[in-house]
């Protein structure tokens, strides 16, 4: 018994199955959403030319009309809307220069779904948990693919890092099994000293600021900091960037700054304009290869070349060794091989710049949280003197995850401030998403995880600075969970680096507000940069004052 289906686009071609064979209607509609591309098999509804559902298997057996499918009863199939490109450039100044206020401006406008040309690069963009849960799944439908020359990251695609090589890569299975270990919460514990360490050398030039009633850009600070504190727990260097207030970041954090800035503005220009042999696209390059020379010779120096291999199946052999670096030179598996040298130095390397990237700007969101909603710098302050004891803490991970407040306030800063806004993902075939959303194959797909956060049919009062609403024990899980709170991604994709970068941003703030009140000296609204590669404010200011 041969029955045709059909979906409602302008090219649609109808589909013949036999559908005697089935004997539910759940086992004919999971089959038809295979064939289909529809990620959400129960949103799938079947309707006759009547528009009358089909409820039953029988119901199917019985029409002798064609079967249209929809992802809801009132939900034909159809690509996701979005404003009307103009010549050349697209939809650019519709998204640019408050992209983060346009997503939600278009999100409002159009619907969950929306579709931007930028450059004469179209990519999908959704504010819907539901959706964004399917986008960030590696499956039959979605995957990681930065070689695409459409990926926000195609201009750093290495093949040989975890972070910014496609899923489908073969250097992508050895790194996720060597990397993750580096940053559990063992081998962050393992890390602490270092990370205190790198944090109280800030206190010399803080000190002197706040003797001189100075306010400092605190971006510039928190840059400087967060490379402090990575590039000592990646590789157990001391950059000094805070002999004098004036200390410049050192000459491989520069070049990481450099790189990451061209990287963003390339992707943001027309496709064709990397074939230039001149300009920004030229400087990439040559940019790029001296982080890689940097970072080699400082791994070189690093690394215990003559020390024994660390096991990866022992949870206790991390704490031989003296860094991230470190450990993944020498970590032997199962079967006693280890990552290739390439695996490790490009590992190395992405650590170490996605890692005080999102940082800096992390840090730097926690302080202006701290200032720009009041009683928050008040309470932390009272939860941290009474974990604290004394004025020389060691602290340990356990003790500084116990402090309910600071994982509140950190969790809504994360929510409300999040550094990271565009992590896409790759069509590999034509894509049905719930709503009835076509995506083509080879699109990209960004859920944008700033307007995910501030969804009012998930959060609520989702624009108030509220860190009580994460009292409750269960309500991270749930919003975890259900896709709604998604601030380091989720899938096989998501970030490896969220146990490091929790624990970095929270003792930061335990050392920093214990020592120091900050208050706010910003001569106008703070503004974000639309053109780097995460959310960081430009003109954040803050002064300081040594508490007594």
């Amino acid at each position: 018994m041969h029955k045709e289906f059909y979906i409602s686009t302008s090219d649609c071609e109808r589909y013949r199955l036999d559908v005697s064979p089935f004997t539910t209607l759940e086992q004919l509609t999971g089959t038809l959403a295979e064939v289909f591309g529809f990620a959400d098999t129960k949103s799938l509804w079947l309707i006759d030319k009547q528009r009358a559902h089909l409820s039953t298997l029988k119901d199917v057996q019985e029409t002798e009309d064609v079967i249209e499918l929809r992802a809801a009863r009132h939900e034909s199939i159809r690509e996701p809307p979005g404003p009307r490109p103009i010549p050349f450039v697209g939809n650019r100044y519709e998204l640019y220069p408050d992209v983060l206020g346009n997503y939600d401006r278009l999100f409002s406008l159009y619907g969950p779904m929306i579709k931007t040309v930028n450059m004469g690069t179209t990519i999908y963009h959704t504010n819907d948990p539901e959706i964004a849960r399917h986008v960030l799944r590696e499956d039959k439908l979605f995957t990681k693919a930065t070689s695409d020359a459409s990926h926000p990251l195609h201009y750093m695609s290495d093949q040989a890092c975890l972070f910014t090589c496609d899923s489908a890569s073969p250097a992508f299975a050895p790194s996720h099994k060597f990397v993750p270990p580096t940053m559990s919460p063992r081998a962050v514990a393992h890390f602490m000293p270092l990370i205190q360490d790198a944090t109280q050398s800030i206190f010399t030039v803080f000190d002197e600021l706040a003797e001189s009633d100075l306010a400092v850009n605190v971006y510039q600070y928190m840059f400087k900091l967060a490379s402090q504190i990575i590039w000592r727990v990646v590789l157990n260097q001391d950059l000094k960037h805070f002999e004098t207030p004036k200390t410049p970041p050192s000459l491989p954090i520069r070049l990481f700054g450099q790189y990451l800035s061209l990287m963003k503005k390339s992707s943001m220009q027309p496709q064709w304009f990397k074939y230039l042999p001149f300009g920004d696209p030229a400087k990439v390059k040559i940019v790029r290869q001296q982080v890689l020379d940097n970072c080699e010779e400082a791994m070189n120096a690093s690394v215990n070349k003559d020390g024994p291999p660390l096991s990866l199946s022992d949870p206790t052999a991390l704490q031989s060794a003296t860094c991230v670096a470190d450990f993944l030179y020498r970590a032997r598996d199962e079967n006693g091989e280890g990552l290739p040298y390439d695996l490790v130095l490009g590992n190395v390397v992405v650590t170490a710049g996605a890692g005080f990237t999102t940082s800096s700007s992390l840090l730097s969101w926690a302080l202006y949280a701290l200032l720009r909603y009041p009683e928050n710098q008040e309470r932390l302050l009272e939860e941290i003197a009474s974990h604290r004891g004394d004025t020389d803490k060691h602290w340990t991970y356990e003790e500084i995850h116990s402090m309910k407040f600071l994982d509140c306030f950190v969790k809504e800063v994360l929510r409300l401030h999040s550094p990271s806004f565009q992590t896409a993902r790759n069509a590999k075939q034509d894509t049905i998403l719930p709503g009835g959303y076509l995506i083509p194959r080879g699109s990209i797909v960004i859920a944008c995880f700033p307007s995910i956060h501030k969804n009012p049919a998930h959060w609520d009062n989702p624009l108030r600075f509220d860190p009580d609403r994460w009292v409750d024990e269960g309500f991270a899980a749930r919003m975890a969970r259900q896709g709604s709170y998604t601030p380091f991604a989720a899938g096989g994709r998501g970030c490896v680096g969220f146990n490091l970068a929790l624990t970095q941003v929270k003792l930061v703030l335990a050392e920093l507000v214990y020592r120091y009140e900050f208050e706010d000296s910003s001569p106008e609204a703070v503004v974000y940069d639309p053109e780097f590669l995460v959310v960081r404010p430009l003109n954040f200011y803050a002064g300081l004052r040594r508490r007594t």
